[in-house]
């Protein structure tokens, strides 16, 4: 393990524990004490957040290679699925309104809410589209237009489940999450979910981000050289990264028979830096070669076949 402070990382330690068991036994305090949103911090403002979900739905529809319109033809009649939304379901509602008969969304933390900044987000998303699609996504509203009332369940629905898993068998046509998968408490598990959740046909579209989220103590990626055991005590329920790396996503999408259909990074971090923690590596990730490991995010699209 690479240490430069032994000190601070054994009260680090300490504290992080601690911690932990307060996620794993009152997730909703936890929650509660810590303000987590889903989107991380700094976007404090209602326009912003507006913006920041509809720049998402456009991202999405980059990856695809889609235009506006063809997007929305894509999206008319599909049944959607969103893992880990955070606490306002803006893609899931931009989504509807672009077309999709139906949007699920599922998370490990009770994080969605009405407050009043999150309804004013989702008046400013009606507010930033055209007429049509402002009168579809009224319609997902329990009373039509009125964010304040909640979504209509039949339209856009939302639920807490074990590790944030679907349960489901060959419901959904199209499968989306964003920066969600890095947190995960059993990538496995969640891999398998979504493939088993999709139809035939299916595709699933992910951007995942493997930095650190700030737990980088002296140099990059040092993250990474907490031994298994040791980080799993400090941060297995809290839903920080579980830091697997890119060749795991590989390897179990293979395992769960879906076709790779996009792997590419958004970001890269250079060879010097890598050559400094590689030696210091926890075990589990040695193996990695130093192009997989110099990722810092990337875009996937699986598809099931």
């Amino acid at each position: 393990m690479y240490s430069e402070n032994p000190a601070r990382d054994v009260l680090l330690f300490s504290k992080a524990v601690v911690s932990n068991q307060l996620a794993r036994f009152w997730p909703k305090l936890y929650v509660d004490l810590t303000l987590q949103t889903g989107r991380g911090v700094g976007e404090d403002d209602a326009s912003q957040v507006a913006d920041y979900f509809i720049q998402c739905f456009q991202d999405y529809r980059e990856q695809m290679e889609f235009s506006d319109e063809e997007f929305s033809r894509y999206l008319s009649g599909k049944t959607v699925l969103e893992y880990g939304p955070g606490d306002i379901l803006g893609v899931a509602l931009l989504v509807y309104a672009h077309g999709a008969d139906k949007v699920e969304c599922v998370d490990r933390f009770p994080l969605s809410k009405l407050s009043n900044k999150n309804v004013d987000v989702y008046f400013r998303i009606l507010n930033s589209l055209d007429q049509n699609r402002r009168e579809r996504a009224s319609e997902a509203f329990k009373e039509k237009g009125n964010p304040r009332s909640g979504f209509n369940p039949d339209a856009i629905s939302y639920k807490v489940t074990r590790n944030g898993l679907a349960e489901a068998r060959n419901e959904y046509d199209l499968v989306i999450s964003r920066a969600v998968l890095e947190h995960v408490n059993s990538l496995e598990e969640t891999i398998l979910d979504i493939g088993q959740c999709m139809k035939s046909g299916g595709i699933s579209l992910h951007q995942v981000d493997l930095s650190s989220h700030g737990l980088d103590r002296d140099t990059k990626f040092d993250f990474l050289t907490w031994p298994a055991i040791a980080y799993r005590l400090m941060y297995s329920h809290k839903g920080f990264p579980n830091r697997w790396r890119v060749d795991k996503y590989r390897e179990l999408a293979a395992q769960s028979c879906l076709k790779v259909k996009k792997l590419s990074p958004t970001t890269t971090v250079g060879m010097e830096a890598l050559n400094t923690i590689y030696p210091k590596l926890a075990k589990e990730f040695r193996h990695i070669s130093l192009e997989d490991l110099s990722w810092q995010g990337f875009w996937m699209i699986l598809e099931r076949v």
